[in-house]
């Protein structure tokens, strides 16, 4: 029966990290940390940029819960860590992955989510600095983001324009 416990942490977990991002990336990235972040929005030439920190400063909670879970016999903060883990993995291949393409895997996918997703994001990076931002989750998509890729999906099914136009 642990196992069912072990499985509800970590999944709790896992969705409670959006919000713990939402609002890591809206009041630290975009604020005391924004020299960090900086980058990610004002692109610079090279693979690497310093906001690739905020990679570390999440998996150091993630292996510290693991690492003491496990030494400590601790199973609900052992899955802590694994569902902090889990998230930056779904993280890492939302953001990097399937919205910048920092790896070609996923480049020309016609879902749903994954447009609304990236036409949210998108939405964000619009913004240069670090004030008037907007869509700072990752993977929960706000309806207007849905239904602009909706929209844009029958317009063009039905062929009365050679393109969506935005209407925002």
């Amino acid at each position: 029966m642990i196992w069912l416990y072990y499985i509800l942490v970590l999944l709790g977990t896992f969705f409670i990290m959006e919000g713990v991002t939402w609002a890591t990336h809206k009041y630290v990235m975009h604020g005391f940390l924004w020299y960090l972040h900086r980058d990610h929005h004002q692109v610079e030439p090279g693979f690497f940029e310093k906001n690739d920190a905020f990679f570390v400063i999440f998996a150091i909670p993630s292996m510290l819960c693991i690492l003491f879970g496990t030494t400590q016999d601790i199973w609900w903060l052992q899955a802590i860590g694994f569902g902090i883990m889990a998230y930056g993995f779904a993280y890492f291949m939302v953001h990097d992955v399937i919205i910048h393409q920092r790896f070609k895997w996923f480049s020309r996918s016609r879902n749903t989510y994954v447009r609304a997703i990236r036409w949210g994001h998108k939405m964000h990076h619009k913004h240069l600095n670090k004030e008037e931002g907007e869509s700072f989750g990752m993977l929960y998509v706000h309806k207007k983001y849905w239904q602009k890729v909706l929209r844009d999906r029958q317009l063009m099914a039905s062929k009365k324009v050679e393109y969506a136009p935005e209407s925002d």
